[in-house]
C-alpha cells in the first residue's frame, strides 16, 4: 500500500496526510508502542569553531581573560550532576578544530597538555566515564579515521549532524559559506569513516537553510546508503531552522511545521526501518501528537540539569510532561542509553572491550536504561510501577493475553510482547496473569517450613554467575570452603524437625571426590535422623554427576536415590534453557538437552520436580521465550512439574558481574513480569508459581503476589547460596512474618508441604513455637579435600 511514496517522485507528490499515515504505519510495524528518549547533560566543552555558518549562536569568539575550554573539575561537576537526576548520557557538544582558528585554543590546550581539541575531549570522555559512571557521545563534527578510533576508546557512541548535501550552501552568501567543516563532501567522508570503524553513530539534516526537499531527500538517501554499507546509523535527526538575533538569519524564514513533518514522513519511509528517526521536542512548539503521527519514534536527548547549548532560546520540556503528551498519542515514553539496544546486544562489534562493563550496568534486558537503583538481593526498596494515562494494549498484545488466558501455547513472539509490556500493558499483562491465578488458586498464598542444606561449597565447575562455590578461581569470594560431615546434616535435620519443617532441601556444589554414593549417604543421613522427612535434594547436574560416577544410567540412579529416601528434585542448574546462553554463561554445565533428560527421567520414576529460571545477567526476552516454552513442553509430556520458580539474578558478588560482564540483575517491572507471564504461557499445564521472598525481599514479593504468583516458598531456615552472592535477604522468614506477609497482600496463608498439600498439625504448631536456630557448624574439608579443590 505505501510502496508508491518510496521514490523521489512519489515522497514529492503525495499529499502530506498520506505521506505521514504511511510513514506511521512503517514505524508502527518496527517499534509498537515504545517511543524513546535518553535522559542526558549536555556538556559544552568549547564555544570556539573554526566554522562561521551563518545561522549558529554556539560557536563563539574567544574573549581575553575567559577561559575557552571548561576545566576537568568543571566537565566533572556537570556529569555528576546528571548521574545524581538519573541521567546515563553525557553528551558532549564543541566547535570544530578551533585551534586550526584561534591561538587561544592552542595556547589553551597546550596547557592543558593537548594538541588538538580531539585529544582533550578523549580525555575528558574517559574522566566522565570512570567518575560518573555516565556513557560519553562526543559531537566533535568531522573526524579523521585517527580521532575516530581515539575516541571509540570512550564513547559509546559517536554523532555528527550531516546537514546538507547541497553544494549551494557552501557557495558565497550561503549559510556554510566560509565553514571548511561543513562542506559536503567532508561531512559524508566522516559518515563512511564511522561505518569503517564501527562505530554507532546519529546524524541528521537540518531544514530551512536555503535546501530544496529534493536536496533534503538526497541527504537521506545518502545517509541510507552509508548505513546499507556498514549498518551503523542509530538515529536521524531531523532539525528544523530557528532564526536567532545576532545571526546572519536573523531574518531568515523558518520552516513550516507541515514542511518538519513532511520531511520526517519523508526520511521514515527512506530510511532502513532500524535506523531511529527524532525531532527534538523543544523545537516545534511542543506539537507532540503531529511530530509522532509523521512517523518519529525518538525524542533524542532531553536533559533535566543543563540547557539545549545549540538551541538556549527553546527549553527543554519537562519528562514528566513529555510522558504524557507521547502517552496522548498512543506511546509509552522509554528511556534509552545512548548506544541503541541492537548494538548493545551485538557489543563485540560496536563497542570497545572497556565500555562493555559501564555499559551493562545502565541497561535494562530490552537494552533500554535500567532506570532504577533497585536490584535483586539488595537493600534499596523495589520502585513501584510506573502507571501512564491513557496508553491502552494493542490488538496484538490483547490477543496474546486472550490466548494464554484460553491455555493455548504462545509461539516465541507473543512471549516476547508480553515481556516487553509496559505503562499500561504492564498493567494489563499483571492484571490477566493476576486474574488467572485467582481462578486456579483462589486467594490463597502458600508456603512450606523448610531448612536448606548445602553440604559443601566446593565445586570443580565454572559456572560464571556463581559466588558461592569454591575452587582456585573463588578464594576471594564470600566464606571459607566446607564439606559437611553427615552427623552434622543429621544435626541440622532434627533441628529442622522440631521447628516445624517438614522439609530439607539439600543441594550443594560438584565436590570433586563426590560420588553417587555421597548422595545417596545424605539421603540416608536425613531419613535415620528424621523418617517423616521429605527430602527435596540434588539438582540435575549433581544427579547426572552421581549417576556417571557409579556407571548408571540416570533412571537407574534416581531409582535407588528414591529407595535411599529422596522424593523431590529441585528443578534447578536451569539458568536459562537454551544453549546460545548456556554456551557463554556455564559452558562446562549441563546443556538444556541433559537438563531435560534429568527431568523426564525424574518424573518417570515418580519424582517430582520444581522448575526454575534464574534471569537477568546476559539473556535477552527471546531467550526467555525459549526457556519457558520448553518448560511447558516438558510438562505437557510428563506433568512431573510441581511450580515454576522465576530466580532473579542476584549481582553483586557474582564472578561474571565482577568482571564487567552481565547486567545488574532484572529491574523490578522484568521480575514482576517473569512472575506474570509464567502464569499466562504455563497455563494450565503448571498452576503454581513461587516467588523468592530471598531475591526480591518482602515489598518485591507482595508485588509478584499480585501479578499471578501464589506461592511464597520456604521459610528457608539457613539459605547461603543467593547470600554468598550478595543477597541482603536469605535468613529464616519465620511462619509468623510469612503469614503478616501474605495477609498484608490481601491474601490468605496456607502451610504446605513440598508437594502442595497441608502440612500436619503438629508441624505447624512447632512451626510457630520454635526455639531459636544453634549456629551452624561448617565443617572443614579434610586435608585431602583441600589438596584435591586447591588443584581445580
Amino acid at each position: 500500500m505505501t510502496t508508491q511514496f518510496f521514490s523521489d517522485a512519489g515522497i514529492l507528490a503525495a499529499p502530506l496526510d498520506a505521506l505521514m499515515a504511511a510513514a506511521a504505519a512503517m514505524r508502527d510495524r518496527e517499534y509498537g508502542s515504545i517511543h524513546t528518549y535518553s535522559r542526558k547533560v549536555f556538556i559544552p566543552l568549547t564555544y570556539l569553531c573554526r566554522d562561521v555558518c551563518a545561522y549558529c549562536t554556539f560557536a563563539k569568539p574567544p574573549k581575553a581573560g575567559e577561559p575557552v575550554f571548561l576545566s576537568r573539575d568543571e566537565v566533572l561537576a556537570i556529569a555528576r550532576a546528571g548521574a545524581a537526576a538519573g541521567c546515563t548520557e553525557a553528551l558532549f557538544t564543541l566547535g570544530e578544530r578551533p585551534e586550526l582558528r584561534y591561538r587561544a585554543a592552542r595556547e589553551a590546550l597546550a596547557a592543558l597538555g593537548h594538541e588538538t581539541t580531539i585529544g582533550y575531549l578523549a580525555e575528558m570522555c574517559q574522566a566522565v566515564l570512570e567518575e560518573t559512571g555516565l556513557l560519553p557521545h562526543a559531537n566533535p563534527g568531522t573526524l579523521t579515521e585517527e580521532e575516530m578510533l581515539r575516541l571509540r576508546g570512550g564513547c559509546v557512541s559517536q554523532g555528527m549532524m550531516l546537514e546538507s548535501v547541497s553544494p549551494r550552501l557552501c557557495a558565497p552568501g550561503g549559510p556554510h559559506y566560509g565553514s571548511p567543516d561543513k562542506h559536503p563532501t567532508a561531512r559524508l567522508e566522516t559518515l563512511e569513516r564511522a561505518g569503517v570503524a564501527n562505530i554507532p553513530f546519529t546524524t541528521g539534516i537540518l531544514i530551512g537553510i536555503g535546501e530544496t526537499r529534493e536536496e533534503r531527500l538526497e541527504a537521506l538517501r545518502a545517509i541510507d546508503a552509508s548505513h546499507g554499507r556498514h549498518g551503523h546509523i542509530q538515529e536521524v535527526i531531523i532539525q528544523n531552522f530557528r532564526a536567532k538575533d545576532d545571526t546572519r538569519m536573523s531574518a531568515a524564514p523558518e520552516p513550516g511545521f507541515d514542511e518538519l513533518l513532511w520531511t520526517i514522513a519523508a526520511a521514515r519511509l527512506i530510511l532502513a526501518p532500524g535506523i531511529s528517526v527524532q525531532a527534538p521536542p523543544n523545537l516545534s512548539a511542543r506539537e507532540y501528537p503531529r511530530l509522532i503521527a509523521a512517523g518519529i519514534n525518538d525524542w533524542g536527548g532531553i536533559s533535566p540539569v543543563t540547557i539545549d547549548h545549540v538551541n538556549p532560546e527553546a527549553p527543554w520540556p519537562h519528562i514528566s510532561a513529555l510522558a504524557e503528551n507521547t502517552a496522548l498519542a498512543g506511546k509509552i515514553l522509554v528511556q534509552r542509553l545512548p548506544l541503541y539496544p541492537r548494538y548493545l546486544f551485538a557489543r563485540a562489534h560496536w563497542l570497545d572491550v572497556k565500555l562493555v562493563a559501564p555499559t551493562l550496568r545502565c541497561a535494562d534486558s530490552d537494552g533500554f536504561a535500567r532506570g532504577e537503583a533497585w536490584s535483586p538481593g539488595g537493600h534499596a526498596p523495589p520502585p513501584a510501577p510506573a502507571y501512564l494515562p491513557y496508553t491502552r494494549p494493542d490488538a496484538r498484545l490483547t490477543a496474546a493475553l486472550n490466548a494464554a488466558t484460553q491455555g493455548d501455547g504462545l509461539g516465541e513472539d507473543d512471549i516476547i510482547r508480553l515481556f516487553a509490556a509496559r505503562g499500561a500493558e504492564f498493567d494489563a499483562v499483571c492484571a490477566a496473569a493476576d486474574e488467572l491465578r485467582r481462578n486456579v488458586n483462589g486467594d490463597t498464598v502458600s508456603y512450606v517450613v523448610n531448612r536448606n542444606i548445602n553440604y559443601t561449597n566446593i565445586c570443580y565447575y565454572h559456572c560464571k554467575f556463581c559466588a558461592f562455590s569454591k575452587g582456585k578461581t573463588h578464594e576471594d569470594l564470600r566464606g571459607p570452603a566446607y564439606d559437611l560431615d553427615l552427623a552434622e546434616v543429621s544435626r541440622r535435620t532434627e533441628e529442622a524437625w522440631a521447628r516445624g519443617a517438614t522439609e530439607v532441601c539439600m543441594q550443594g556444589g560438584i565436590h570433586p571426590d563426590y560420588t553417587g554414593e555421597t548422595y545417596l549417604a545424605l539421603c540416608r543421613a536425613v531419613k535415620e535422623a528424621v523418617p517423616q522427612m521429605h527430602i527435596h535434594a540434588f539438582s540435575p547436574l549433581e544427579v547426572r554427576h552421581g549417576a556417571s560416577t557409579l556407571g548408571l544410567s540416570l533412571t537407574a540412579y534416581l531409582e535407588k536415590l528414591r529407595a535411599a529416601g529422596l522424593a523431590s528434585l529441585p528443578g534447578t542448574a536451569a539458568e536459562i534453557l537454551d544453549d546460545e546462553v548456556r554456551a557463554a554463561l556455564c559452558p562446562d554445565k549441563l546443556n538444556t538437552a541433559e537438563w531435560f533428560e534429568v527431568m523426564q527421567a525424574a518424573h518417570e520414576v515418580g519424582l517430582r520436580t520444581t522448575s526454575t529460571i534464574m534471569f537477568g545477567h546476559i539473556e535477552q526476552p527471546l531467550h526467555w521465550a525459549r526457556h519457558l516454552r520448553r518448560i511447558r513442553a516438558q510438562q505437557v509430556k510428563t506433568g512431573g512439574f510441581t511450580e515454576f520458580v522465576p530466580l532473579p539474578f542476584v549481582h553483586m558478588e557474582a564472578p561474571l558481574y565482577r568482571k564487567g560482564g552481565s547486567r545488574q540483575g532484572p529491574t523490578m517491572r522484568e521480575a514482576i513480569l517473569m512472575h506474570a507471564v509464567g502464569r499466562l504461557v504455563l497455563n494450565p499445564v503448571i498452576s503454581n508459581i513461587q516467588v523468592s521472598w530471598v531475591k526480591l525481599g518482602e515489598e518485591g514479593a507482595k508485588q509478584c503476589l499480585a501479578s499471578g504468583a501464589n506461592d511464597l516458598g520456604g521459610t528457608l531456615m539457613n539459605e547461603s547460596i543467593s547470600r554468598a552472592a550478595g543477597a541482603a535477604h536469605g535468613q529464616e522468614l519465620e511462619p509468623a512474618r510469612m503469614e503478616g506477609l501474605i495477609r498484608a497482600a490481601g491474601r490468605t496463608p496456607r502451610l504446605r508441604n513440598t508437594l502442595y498439600g497441608d502440612a500436619p498439625e503438629s508441624q505447624r504448631t512447632r512451626a510457630f513455637g520454635a526455639a531459636e536456630l544453634s549456629p551452624i557448624i561448617l565443617t572443614h574439608p579434610k586435608p585431602r579435600l583441600k589438596t584435591q579443590a586447591a588443584a581445580q
